[in-house]
C-alpha cells in the first residue's frame, strides 16, 4: 500500500512557534534565547545567559499569556493553516506541516514526519514574509541541519521572503479595510493607518539585514491599495537595552496624540496568525494606551490566519516555486 505522500512534493511551513501551556513558557523562552540568532554571543556565554533570562522573562508575560488563554495559539493557527493550504493545492500535494524553531513541533521533527510519509521533494514556506536573519534565516539554518540523510537533501525548495507578493499585499489591505469599516463614516474618512512591524535590533539593519527594507516595501504596497490613506510605520516587541528600530509603536501613539487623535487602524504587518504580540500588545496593551493617549477609535486590522485570500497567496508561493 502507498504511504500518504509517497512520491509527492511535502510543505512545511516555517515560524517560531509558541508555548502552548504556561508550563511550556520557560522552556519556549530558553529554546529562543539559546539561538545564535537571537543572542550573537559565544556559546559558553549564551547557554547559561539564555537560562537567566527565560527565567526573569517567564516571569514577566506568564500574567499576559493568562489574559490571551494561558498559550500561544500560534501552533493550532498554524496546523489550519496547513490544513487550508493542502485543501487548496489538491490531492497532488503531499504532507503539509507546521515547523517550529523553538516549540513543538521542531523543524527537525516535521521534516522527519514528511520523509515517513514517502514525499520525495520538500518545499519550505517561510511564514515571515519579509525577511530577517533572525527569524527566517533561523529557520533555515535549522532546516539545513535537518536535511542531512534525509530523501531531500537535494531536493527543498526555500521560499524564505515575500514582501511585495500581490495576493498578499491584497489580503493585508483587505484585513485593513475591514478595520476601517468598523469606524463610522464620518470619522473614518480622517482615519489613519498605522501599520506594526516587529522590531528588531538596529545593528542587525546596519549589518545589512534587508528587514526594514522589505518590511517598507511590504507597506508600501498595501498603502497603494488603500487609495494613499495617510499611513504610518511603527515597531513593536521591543525587548533587551539595545537599539531597536523606531519609531516604537508607544512612541509613534505619543506623537500622534501630541498634534492630533485622529481615527486608528492599527495593521499588523509582520505577523500572519495571532499570537501575543496581536492578541496581548495590540489588543490589550497598546489599546489601552490610546485611550489613555485620547484616540477616539482604535481598531486592529484582523490577523491574516485563515483568510482564504491569504490561502490562496499561500498557495500561489508554492505553485511558483514549483515551476
Amino acid at each position: 500500500m502507498a504511504r500518504e505522500g509517497e512520491g509527492k512534493t511535502a510543505i512545511v511551513l516555517l515560524n517560531m512557534g509558541g508555548p502552548d501551556s504556561l508550563a511550556a513558557i520557560r522552556p519556549f523562552l530558553k529554546n529562543l534565547f539559546s539561538d545564535p540568532a537571537i543572542l550573537r554571543l559565544p556559546y559558553f556565554i549564551r547557554k547559561p545567559l539564555a537560562s537567566f533570562l527565560s527565567m526573569r522573562r517567564a516571569e514577566k508575560v506568564k500574567p499576559r499569556y493568562e489574559l490571551i488563554g494561558g498559550k500561544s495559539p500560534i501552533r493550532e493557527i498554524t496546523e489550519d493553516q496547513a490544513r487550508a493550504l493542502k485543501r487548496a493545492l489538491g490531492s497532488e500535494c503531499g504532507p503539509v506541516l507546521p515547523a517550529f524553531s523553538y516549540w513543538h513541533p521542531l523543524i527537525r521533527d516535521s521534516v522527519a514526519s514528511c520523509q515517513r510519509a514517502g514525499a520525495t521533494d520538500l518545499i519550505a514556506l517561510s511564514l515571515y514574509p519579509q525577511y530577517c536573519s533572525a527569524t527566517t534565516g533561523s529557520c533555515i539554518e535549522d532546516l539545513s541541519m535537518a536535511l542531512p540523510e534525509t530523501a531531500f537533501e537535494t531536493t527543498t525548495t526555500i521560499i524564505d521572503t515575500w514582501p511585495d507578493h500581490p495576493p498578499y499585499l491584497d489580503a493585508l489591505a483587505a484585513t485593513v479595510k475591514e478595520a476601517l469599516k468598523r469606524i463610522p463614516p464620518g470619522p473614518r474618512d480622517d482615519a489613519m493607518v498605522l501599520f506594526s512591524a516587529h522590531g528588531v535590533p538596529a545593528s542587525l539593519i546596519r549589518n545589512g539585514d534587508p528587514y526594514l527594507e522589505e518590511t517598507r516595501k511590504t507597506v508600501a504596497g498595501v498603502a497603494e491599495r488603500l487609495g494613499g490613506r495617510t499611513s504610518h510605520l511603527a515597531f513593536q516587541s521591543r525587548l533587551g537595552p539595545v537599539k531597536w528600530l523606531r519609531p516604537s509603536l508607544p512612541e509613534a501613539l505619543q506623537g500622534l496624540a501630541a498634534k492630533e487623535t485622529p481615527p486608528l487602524v492599527v495593521g499588523p504587518v509582520s505577523f500572519v496568525s495571532d499570537h501575543i504580540e496581536t492578541l496581548y500588545e495590540l489588543d490589550i496593551q497598546h489599546r489601552a494606551m490610546a485611550r489613555e493617549l485620547g484616540f477616539p477609535f482604535f481598531e486592529r486590522a484582523p490577523a491574516l490566519n485563515t483568510r482564504p485570500d491569504f490561502i490562496r497567496a499561500l498557495a500561489q508561493l508554492v505553485t511558483g516555486a514549483g515551476k
